[in-house]
């Protein structure tokens, strides 16, 4: 008998047509909801997951009695009970690797962006205020030469230092559990306790996962300690931050202004205060959202799930001891 996969993901017709020649697929791109009775049907017959957005629940899995492997498009997995998947025997695979650039390539932007000012100042010309030279009022921030704090110093978080120190000259710090002796000797970086490095950076770029330990990592107690002039990346995911003690350092003026791509509700709440101040540059978690990288996303978890159903070690498991 043929093993049968739910696709949930965004596949193009090649990476469909790949897996129909070796699994009975059921093909449910337009679902983002795990309460639809169709999702769940599907799910109650599926060998194999491959999607990505879709939280899965112990409860879920309950109704999976088949499931093997999970095959998320994503680098993060915080939408997966990893240890349950594991006491089940369910192999859960991830695509580290082919988005960190393009992750990284947002970091920066946003690094740019804020320092200086592009959105408002977009928006500026856009109302037809441009209507004498500029001056104080509309100057920004230099990047070149300033303290770049890196709060995570894996692959993301390297590529964005790298851009920060042989692109402009940056001075990187990193605080994360170890020190990386090979990224200090090529980036000239330093490790630094999270309070020091909070309080010497003009730039806080956060780009940790997701878990119990990093859940509200940065709050009021972090931004006190930044520099009234800093400004705050968040590249990770939303949870990391206390998004109402960010919303009242940038009111008070604690820190300079943010720059977000993630955030604790997504979509955002329309209510929120965050995209409508002028310091704050809001994007709709885009930060492997290009075609090349989606499409190299998709491409690696068809190939895990191919592996994997097939007996073989996927390219990348995240709990490689379910099996």
């Amino acid at each position: 008998m043929r093993k049968r996969i739910l696709a949930y993901g965004r596949l193009n017709t090649h990476q469909l047509d790949a897996l129909k020649r070796d699994f009975d697929v059921i093909d449910l791109a337009r679902c983002a909801d795990s309460s639809d009775p169709t999702f769940r049907a599907a799910l109650a017959q599926a060998h194999g997951l491959i999607g990505s957005s879709v939280a899965i629940t112990p409860e879920l899995l309950d109704n999976a009695p088949h499931l093997e492997v999970i095959a998320s498009i994503s680098v993060g997995y915080d939408n997966y009970p990893v240890e349950e998947l594991t006491r089940r025997g369910i192999l859960l695979c991830n695509t580290p690797d082919v988005l960190t650039e393009t992750t990284a390539d947002t970091g920066f932007t946003l690094i740019m962006a804020t320092a200086r000012r592009v959105v408002e100042l977009a928006n500026y010309v856009k109302r037809g205020d441009w209507d004498t030279s500029i001056g104080p009022a509309q100057f920004g921030s230099d990047v070149h030469g300033k303290t770049l704090g890196m709060i995570g110093f894996g692959r993301i978080g390297a590529a964005v230092a790298r851009r920060g120190a042989l692109g402009f000259d940056m001075n990187v710090r990193y605080a994360c559990a170890s020190p990386k002796p090979a990224l200090e000797k090529e980036l000239g970086a330093e490790h630094r306790q999270l309070d020091d490095l909070l309080a010497e950076s003009d730039f806080v770029c956060v780009t940790v996962p997701l878990t119990k330990e990093t859940h509200h990592l940065i709050g009021g107690r972090e931004f006190a300690k930044m520099k009234s002039s800093a400004i705050f990346i968040n590249i990770a995911r939303g949870k990391v931050v206390d998004e109402g003690a960010l919303i009242a350092a940038l009111e008070k003026g604690e820190i300079h202004a943010a720059g977000l791509d993630v955030f604790a509700q997504e979509p955002l709440d329309p209510t929120s205060p965050l995209p409508h101040m002028d310091n704050v540059v809001a994007l709709p978690h885009i930060g492997s959202a290009t075609h090349e990288t989606r499409t190299a996303m998709a491409q690696r978890a068809v190939d895990n799930i191919t592996l994997a159903l097939k007996g073989k070690s996927p390219i990348s498991p995240v709990n490689p001891d379910a099996r």
